[in-house]
């Protein structure tokens, strides 16, 4: 922002100003982008990138190459190929209709309290990813989806590990990830329509 907001609600400082106060950022190499907010104007923005022109870009790290997903907290899997029992990564299934009969009947009878006790008693039992799929001709997929993907969102006990939205159904799988913080797991899209269409559906996942 140019400052803070004065009596008025108005941003006195000026350009040059505002590009010498966050000029620390550009000397201790902290920022890929930097720019204005509030109060920012055209001449604002030239002064900062003035001021920015005198340092080099941020150079880029190299990032090792691991499946990265998370809830509220990262999950980062490294599997050991000497010994993949170590690295096992458990998936909690009970959140499935096609895996539970008593997650299904809780989701046909608007049980969502019995359905999120499911959800958390696989996290307190080791669960490193919690699977969620509403797919049953009895159920309307998007709003059971919907409503159950948000419930567990709201429970940071269930919501720190990642989830897998899972559903043959790609309109379904959008739903849930709409709903859902992190990063997922997308169980699955497929080739059986088409490269075109596998790609428009990996574009609107990632």
């Amino acid at each position: 922002n140019a400052g803070l907001p004065n009596a008025m609600g108005g941003y006195d400082q000026k350009g040059p100003e505002m590009a010498e106060e966050i000029r620390p950022f550009c000397e201790e190499n902290l920022v890929n982008a930097i720019g204005g907010c509030c109060g920012s104007t055209p001449d604002h923005i030239a002064a900062v990138a003035a001021m920015a022109s005198a340092y080099p870009p941020r150079p880029l790290h190299s990032v090792e190459p691991l499946m990265r997903i998370s809830g509220l907290e990262p999950l980062n899997y490294q599997p050991n190929a000497a010994d993949m029992r170590s690295t096992f990564l458990n998936l909690g299934e009970r959140c499935n209709v096609a895996g539970s009969i008593m997650f299904k009947k809780a989701v046909i009878n608007n049980d969502y309290d019995t359905a999120l006790s499911i959800a958390l008693k696989q996290v307190q039992q080791g669960a490193h990813v919690l699977d969620i799929n509403m797919d049953d001709g009895l159920i309307d997929g998007v709003a059971a989806m919907t409503k159950f993907v948000n419930l567990c969102i709201a429970d940071p006990e269930i919501s720190r590990v990642p989830f897998m939205i899972d559903s043959s159904k790609f309109h379904i799988v959008e739903a849930g990830l709409k709903c859902a913080q992190g990063k997922c797991i997308v169980n699955s899209i497929s080739l059986k329509e088409g490269e075109a269409k596998f790609k428009e559906q990996a574009t609107i996942v990632k």
